[in-house]
């Protein structure tokens, strides 16, 4: 009797083998690293949302969200016209916090497109205008009245075009929100128009505390969003909308909702 393996033995064997040797092939293969998405941010401190050395509750947010996705995030601080313009150039990935603007569709886009989904948000903020003490400067909450002179406002920022569609002349300033303040101290503008978080921290300082002061109404109150390229919603929609999701799920945890009012109430008044 021959004790020679049979064939189909011997065929299994070399089946079993290949296996063997490709499990082996794949384990040694180093995992690919993932990419991150690239974002960038104005190069500006505004309390509490974020700091130009990159902290704040805006950071917070999206560290935690990149948790969620499983997908590093990077940041780079440019002034927020260029920021924008990285965007479009696809030089970035996306570019947070905007506000909607049908003209930034060009640029970017935001979560749920031109009816933007407010449920995705980063945040709420609000725009406010400063008057020099006894100035007649007035904003009833429909019109800005008893200008003599435009309305200050920091360069790329959506209140300038809001301001100009009410009929009223605006100055733009690549500065930030302190030299604009200055500038109305100057009396170089009739009035400005600034974030609410910006306007809390110029507050603070005793020559504009001794000179300016913020009008009750705000001019306007807005979501602020993670605006995503066109290219990365093109090549990857599905990580795009894993990633507004996932901010929209950390910004309604309990966890986060009290680091955001623990913030928010520890801002100068």
């Amino acid at each position: 009797m021959s004790h020679r393996p049979s064939r189909t033995i011997l065929r299994c064997w070399a089946a079993l083998c290949s296996v063997l040797l490709w499990a082996a092939a794949q384990a040694a293969e180093p995992a690919k690293p993932v990419t991150p998405v690239r974002l960038c941010f104005e190069s500006a401190t505004i309390q509490p949302w974020r700091t130009a050395e990159g902290r704040g509750l805006n950071f917070e947010l999206l560290q935690q969200a990149s948790q969620l996705v499983g997908v590093p995030f990077t940041y780079q601080a440019l002034p927020w016209k260029r920021c924008l313009a990285s965007m479009q150039a696809n030089e970035v990935d996306g570019a947070f916090a905007a506000s909607f603007n049908e003209e930034r569709l060009e640029m970017g886009a935001y979560p749920g497109g031109k009816t933007v989904d407010a449920s995705k948000r980063m945040h709420i903020d609000r725009f406010v205008l400063l008057r020099r003490k006894g100035s007649q400067v007035q904003w009833d909450g429909k019109q800005i009245s008893n200008l003599n002179g435009p309305v200050g406002a920091q360069l790329g920022y959506s209140i300038a075009a809001q301001l100009r569609s009410w009929g009223v002349a605006v100055e733009e300033n690549n500065q930030g929100a302190l030299a604009l303040a200055h500038r109305l101290m100057l009396g170089r503008v009739a009035a400005v128009a600034m974030g609410g978080s910006d306007a809390s921290m110029v507050s603070v300082q005793p020559d504009v505390a001794a000179q300016l002061e913020e009008l009750p109404i705000p001019l306007t109150e807005k979501p602020y969003y993670l605006m995503l390229s066109h290219q990365l919603l093109a090549n990857q929609p599905e990580l795009a909308q894993r990633i507004w999701k996932a901010i929209e799920t950390v910004r309604n945890s309990a966890a986060y909702k009290r680091q955001e009012r623990q913030a928010l109430e520890n801002m100068p008044n």
